[in-house]
Order: structure tokens, then C-alpha cells, then sequence
């Protein structure tokens, strides 16, 4: 494995935004793409952290995602809307349609935003989280480009098309569910080529659709679930029909390659947010004593031998400690690759 360098968060925050302001997006677009990449980075989340930096620099400056979104809300029940992001950034869309649905769901206890014409949006969990944080649940889904078989397929079909699910608990972190519904994101199979690292078993094919380990043998990824990856598969059906069939965008087969050359022309991408607030059931005060029952009892159940049992969003929280006092570490690709923006802009190295 090759070694890594390893970056003070704050300071790699501050070269992100600093990035992001020199290829000319606004502060909001600036601020919401480096604080979504920083909760991938800082929770171990490495496929979506700040490793997406160049991408999103990419479409940014080729005109595939706007650098000024305007954005525009239609409220079309009491407890449902669309946002048309305006092409947006996708963490710029999200955070915002986070926004309306909390604003929604504090009158109405439930409330859900589908997103139109956005983007690659990065780690589902920050969003999920960024609702726990306030007290609420939260749904987070979105599709994206094909990059996944059926189970038993041999083609793409399904993006990675994540599912995240932010629960508060009265604890510092949430209860976070946050996974693709292939059995890893892509950007995992790029960060484990340029790490020089094999892939797990079960999780990535050929062109044919056979298993291969090889990083740069991988083709397409297989759904989650191994031999019974029609879960996942069907789990990838479920935020297909969240994020394009209830908001009239694009399918996975019909998105543009996350990793085409041209940049210059939008990918219709969709997204949805769903919010619910505890007061309009059991309130906010049970939920929470519930939760740390549950979580108590959890962690507490027995383990099999040589293992521990976790709850979803454990083993992020004690990354971001480690994290916090060691630094972000910054695989080879993405330091070559914040070398060339350092250039580009003008802007000093955060290492």
C-alpha cells in the first residue's frame, strides 16, 4: 500500500472552499461542497470526501453545474414540493431542500422535498445527519449513473444510488445509516486503484460480470447482498423511484457518465428529502429515551468471538476522533491532483 499524507481538517477545509471560489462558484455553492466532502472525509467516508474535489472543480468550470444556482421552490401540498435546483451543486441543492422540508415538517410533522436538475451530491449521511442534528429523522436518497448490475446481471444498470437515515438519540452523534445500495461506491474502487490495494470479494465484475479483484479490472459493481444481492438490487429500485420517477429526472441508464471528458452540458439528475418531525408523533423527549434504550441494548448484545457489535454511525464517530487528531489522510491520486489546483489557482498546499 502506498503511503499517505495527512492534512489538518480545518486547513483542508479551507483549501477546498478556497478551490471552490477561484473557479468562480458563489460562497453558498463554496461552503455547502466542502462541508458535505468534509463529513466524508472526517467520518472515514474517503470515496466522498474531498477526493471529489477535483471532479467538482471539473464540472464547475466546464458548465455542467452552475456556479450561481438559482434555485426555485414550488410547495405543491401543504407537506410536499419540488425544488428545481437550477443545476446546481448537489450538496448546494440538498442542504437547501433539507432547509424547505425541516420548514415544512415543524407545521406539518412530515414533510418531503424532491429535487430536480441537481448533481452529484457526494455522501448521502451528511445531509441525514445535518437533520439529527436538529432533532429530526430524516430520508435522504438520490440515483446516479449506471454503474451497477442486477443481481445476476451482466450489464449496468443501477447508479450506486444511495439510501441514508438520520435518527437523533440525545448522544453527540446520531443513529446514521448511509450506504450505497451497490456493495461499494465507485469512488472506493478509484481510491482503492490508486491506493494499489485488491478489492473485496463479491463486490465488482468484468464486462462479462465476473467477479474480478483487481481494481482496474473492474467494470461494473455488483449490488449489495452478495449471493442474495437481489436486496440490494431491489434496494436500488427503491431510490430510483425517490429520486427520478417522483421527480420526472433522469434514470440511472439515461444519466451522462459521472466520468466523460465533456463537462459543458447539465445531467438532469434527481434527489429527494424526506423529514419528519419527532413533536408531531411521540415527541422529541421519548424518541430520544427510546433511542438510547435501543442503542444501549444493542451495543450490549453479545458479540461472537473476536468481534464487537456496533451501531450504524459507530464506527464513523470514533474515525472522526482519530481523525481530528491525526488529520484527513490524502491518498497519491488526490495529492497529485490538489498539487494541480494549487497551481491552477494560485493557492497554497494545505500539507
Amino acid at each position: 500500500m502506498q503511503v499517505q499524507v495527512r492534512v489538518e481538517i480545518d486547513v483542508l477545509a479551507r483549501f477546498c472552499e478556497a478551490a471552490f471560489l477561484s473557479v468562480g462558484a458563489d460562497h453558498e455553492t463554496a461552503r455547502d461542497a466542502t462541508r458535505s466532502m468534509m463529513h466524508g472525509s472526517l467520518h472515514g467516508v474517503d470515496s466522498h470526501g474531498v477526493r471529489l474535489l477535483p471532479y467538482y472543480i471539473d464540472v464547475l468550470a466546464g458548465g455542467e453545474v452552475a456556479q450561481a444556482p438559482v434555485m426555485t421552490f414550488r410547495q405543491v401540498k401543504p407537506g410536499t414540493g419540488l425544488l428545481d435546483a437550477g443545476n446546481a451543486q448537489g450538496a448546494r441543492a440538498t442542504y437547501h431542500a433539507l432547509d424547505l422540508a425541516i420548514e415544512m415538517a415543524a407545521v406539518q410533522g412530515i414533510a418531503a422535498v424532491g429535487i430536480q436538475n441537481t448533481s452529484h451530491f457526494g455522501p448521502a449521511g451528511a445531509y441525514a445527519w445535518a437533520a439529527a442534528e436538529r432533532g429530526y429523522v430524516a430520508l435522504v436518497v438520490a440515483n446516479s449513473d449506471s454503474f451497477v448490475r442486477l443481481h445476476d446481471g451482466a450489464e449496468r444498470f443501477h447508479g450506486t444510488n444511495p439510501i441514508a437515515v438520520g435518527v437523533p438519540t440525545g448522544e453527540a452523534n446520531p443513529w446514521l445509516l448511509d450506504m450505497a445500495t451497490s456493495a461499494v461506491p465507485y469512488n472506493r474502487v478509484e481510491l482503492y486503484r490508486s491506493l494499489g490495494v485488491d478489492l473485496p470479494e463479491s463486490v465488482a465484475s468484468d464486462a462479462a460480470g465476473n467477479e474480478v479483484l483487481d481494481p482496474a479490472l473492474a467494470a461494473m459493481l455488483a449490488p449489495v447482498g452478495g449471493a442474495f444481492g437481489f436486496k440490494g438490487a431491489a434496494l436500488g429500485g427503491v431510490a430510483e423511484i425517490f429520486s427520478a420517477a417522483l421527480t420526472g429526472m433522469r434514470l440511472s441508464p439515461e444519466i451522462p457518465f459521472m466520468g466523460g471528458e465533456d463537462h459543458s452540458a447539465p445531467r438532469e439528475m434527481g434527489a429527494f428529502v424526506m423529514v419528519m418531525d419527532p413533536e408531531g408523533f411521540v415527541g422529541g423527549a421519548m424518541l430520544r429515551a427510546v433511542m438510547h434504550r435501543y442503542l444501549a441494548a444493542l451495543r450490549g448484545s453479545v458479540p461472537r468471538a473476536g468481534a464487537r457489535v456496533l451501531a450504524p454511525g459507530d464506527r464513523e464517530w470514533e474515525e472522526a476522533a482519530r481523525r481530528r487528531i491525526k488529520g484527513v489522510p490524502l491518498d497519491p491520486v488526490t495529492v497529485e491532483a490538489f498539487n494541480g489546483l494549487a497551481a491552477r489557482f494560485g493557492l497554497g498546499l494545505p500539507w
